[in-house]
């Protein structure tokens, strides 16, 4: 039997899942990863701490799935998006990697449209604070000092493949949401490098996502009872990967993902240049296609946040009371899920989060229903956004750690009207996506033949009058929460 590892380094930590040629999952194993926030608007991880987290991952698996592992024919790898690592001459990092939802590089985008005419249509989409071009920007303003010892600017997961193989090499579609690209061209835009104060020579070698992008090193190979010249895939994105995962692999097909973030994701066979609406556009995992995107900050990351309020210790308890629980319409509060800022369709990393229509009545239930309904509320601002330039949406599939709550996707499919499909391995995320593309390396197909469609989840016409009615008085509350805040001074952090 051959086997096909996928290894997703998320924000919340670092999962990997052997799948076999026909998409059945083996064996999965994760390692968790905290976050660190040492001012407002700033979010750092730490890079050896995704390579530790790695290393826990392999070893369990070479500990508990000896046989499976010396029948791994390639690794693929996923990550979490925009993060800006800098490694010294020794590829050691500089200083802790300025993650996706870091807002601080909010000048920095407006400098960035100045400095490079024509911004938009060359990277797919305006600066926007989390992306990698005005961060680095940032440091280049900020932080001198450390961009003048970096040899290399690595993406998370392209900073464990420098572990795992010894080259530093990216994939076209990750490389893509950097927005140092030209991202029609599939190349690094020289323009918008100088804007950002860096030198090409800093960045990685661009590959295909299917392709085969390094091989593991051999000391790893034998610790975790792999065989020798395993390959490692390009990968992408966690977004992309997150796509291939649930077979959105055509021009049309969509998904909705509940992960810390959330996101809107559809395949497009057209390179369509997001200009507003804090929408952008990639390119995908699958070769000849982009990727429209609407960006909710905070999602599920919006209900772990409630629950560690109220300690409560079972988010799945929590989501089955919240179903049951027999709540009157008129009592269910209003909640604005701006707990890091909001990209679609606000672009705007100081807007702040919220509650209204409180009363004494209103208890732990009535807050996480708001939760649910106030992301399911952004998710569907994403979704008129993309429908508002023409984006064709047809299958849209429901992904990530929220998936698992068929209420919650309920609300959603009745906030925007659609039904909306569960991918059987929708809650492996991420990782499965990467497995594919490991199997396209080895020269596999994509998406195995005999894939099962899933389940389906559609609108409640029980439940679609009060969304939309709460939703009317949600979108009323952005004015209120948007005024701009100063942006942090800044020191050297080396």
């Amino acid at each position: 039997m051959i086997n096909f590892l996928g290894l997703d380094i998320g924000t919340s930590g670092v999962k990997a899942v052997i799948l076999d040629e026909h998409d059945k999952e083996r064996a999965s194993a994760s390692a968790a990863l905290a976050v660190d926030r040492p001012r407002p608007l700033w979010s750092e991880q730490d890079p050896e701490a995704w390579w530790r987290a790695t290393e826990a991952v392999f070893d369990r698996l070479a500990r508990e799935q000896p046989a499976l592992m010396s029948d791994i024919a390639a690794i693929g790898l996923s990550g979490q998006m925009l993060g800006v690592t800098l490694l010294d001459a020794t590829d050691r990092p500089l200083r802790p990697a300025l993650i996706w939802n870091d807002g601080r590089a909010v000048q920095e985008c407006a400098l960035l449209l100045e400095k490079v005419p024509g911004f938009v249509d060359i990277a797919g989409c305006r600066p926007m604070a989390g992306f990698c071009a005005p961060k680095i920007l940032w440091l280049a303003r900020h932080e001198p000092d450390a961009i003048a010892k970096t040899r290399r600017i690595l993406l998370a997961k392209d900073y464990v493949r420098l572990r795992l193989c010894g080259e530093a090499i990216s994939d076209l579609a990750d490389s893509s949401a950097t927005l140092l690209m030209d991202t029609r061209a599939g190349t690094w835009s020289e323009a918008a490098i100088m804007a950002c104060g860096i030198s090409r020579d800093v960045l990685p070698r661009l590959v295909e996502s299917g392709a085969e992008a390094g091989t593991l090193r051999s000391e790893l190979s034998r610790r975790w009872n792999m065989q020798p010249g395993v390959i490692v895939a390009g990968g992408a994105g966690d977004n992309m990967c997150g796509a291939v995962g649930a077979d959105v692999v055509n021009r049309g097909d969509a998904y909705i993902s509940l992960g810390t973030s959330g996101v809107y994701f559809v395949a497009n066979d057209q390179f369509v240049p997001a200009h507003g609406q804090g929408m952008h556009t990639h390119r995908h995992a699958v070769s000849g296609l982009f990727a429209q995107h609407g960006c909710v900050l905070s999602a599920a990351g919006a209900l772990s946040w409630l629950a560690g309020l109220l300690s409560i210790e079972s988010i799945e308890r929590f989501l089955s009371d919240i179903e049951a629980a027999d709540i009157e319409s008129e009592q269910i509060p209003i909640f604005t899920p701006y707990l890091s800022g909001e990209r679609t369709p606000h672009d705007n990393p100081c807007a702040t989060a919220a509650f209204s229509n409180l009363s004494l009545a209103v208890g732990p239930l009535h807050l996480g229903r708001a939760v649910l309904e106030g992301v399911a509320f952004a998710i569907a601002d994403c979704h008129d956004a993309l429908l508002g330039v023409g984006t064709p949406i047809d299958d849209i599939a429901l992904i990530g750690g929220g998936a698992r709550s068929r209420f919650w996707g309920e609300i959603i499919a009745s906030t925007i009207g659609r039904p909306l499909r569960i991918p059987p391995l929708a809650a492996l995320g991420p990782a499965v996506g990467a497995a594919r593309l490991a199997r396209k390396a080895k020269g596999g197909c994509l998406v195995a033949a005999a894939a099962d469609s899933g389940a389906r989840i559609v609108p409640r016409a029980d439940l679609a009058e009060g969304l939309r009615e709460r939703r009317a008085r949600y979108r009323e509350h952005y004015p209120l929460l948007s005024r701009e805040k100063p942006v942090p001074s800044a020191s050297v952090h080396l």
